[in-house]
């Protein structure tokens, strides 16, 4: 057995008894669960981007292709649905391992017909998925205008925190940092005029920051600043 499982990059367990415990099966069927959830979790997210008020992604969509059988219009991200549907299936799978574990007298067959659906089924449908998502990543469209768009839909109060912390910066208490800040957000939203204009032109900010620093406090590039750095962790830097 320990030669065997040597060949597969594999350990024997260190006590079993007429079948090796159920517990390693369950822990396999988990990590199949999660990976299938870290799909869904994805796929999920490009389901809400692709909606047709928020609009900064959409799937691949290839020439005669239909997006909705009612709406002919409509390119409805059928691919990251169906991620999240199969999903549902391997973590109700997980549900069967978990059950298998209290087996009578340390084996009885209810286990099997169970894992004869469970393994092969939820192995093939997580392969499955991380080849359709990897080709929907690959293929997907991406709208930068729309972002920038949506943006500008809350009138650049986005920036609040940063505009906050560079008066920070400048020896301003965080309180009274807040409520000038505060009082801008709240005008722009109010009144439906764009945030970085309300503070270039009030006074109380003025004073302290210079027109290049409320320009840096107010660029959206801060928050891309770490995106290489993370691609680089994944090796995915080339």
């Amino acid at each position: 057995e320990k030669r065997s499982l040597e060949i597969l990059g594999l350990e024997p367990a260190p006590v079993s008894n007429q079948v090796i415990q159920r517990d390693r099966y369950a822990e396999y069927a988990s990590a199949v669960a999660i990976c299938a959830s870290s799909i869904d979790k994805f796929a999920t997210e490009v389901r809400h981007l692709a909606r047709t008020e928020v609009g900064e992604v959409m799937e691949p969509f290839r020439k005669g292709q239909k997006g909705s059988s009612a709406m002919p219009h409509k390119r409805n991200p059928m691919r990251s649905e169906r991620m999240s549907g199969l999903a549902r299936i391997i973590r109700g799978y997980l549900q069967a391992a978990l059950e298998n574990i209290p087996l009578w007298h340390e084996r009885d067959i209810s286990h099997s017909s169970a894992e004869r659906i469970i393994f092969p089924d939820g192995t093939i449908l997580l392969d499955y998925m991380m080849r359709v998502f990897k080709g929907t990543v690959e293929g997907m469209e991406v709208f930068p205008d729309r972002m920038k768009a949506n943006m500008d839909l809350s009138f650049g109060v986005v920036f609040s925190q940063r505009v906050m912390l560079a008066l920070c910066d400048k020896g301003t208490t965080r309180e009274d940092a807040y409520k000038i800040v505060q009082r801008l957000g709240h005008k722009a939203l109010d009144k439906k005029r764009m945030f970085q204009e309300l503070v270039r032109a009030d006074e109380e900010v003025y004073k302290l920051l210079s027109s290049e620093e409320i320009d840096k406090a107010i660029d959206p590039a801060f928050f891309l600043k770490n995106v290489d750095v993370i691609f680089k962790r994944l090796g995915l830097n080339k």
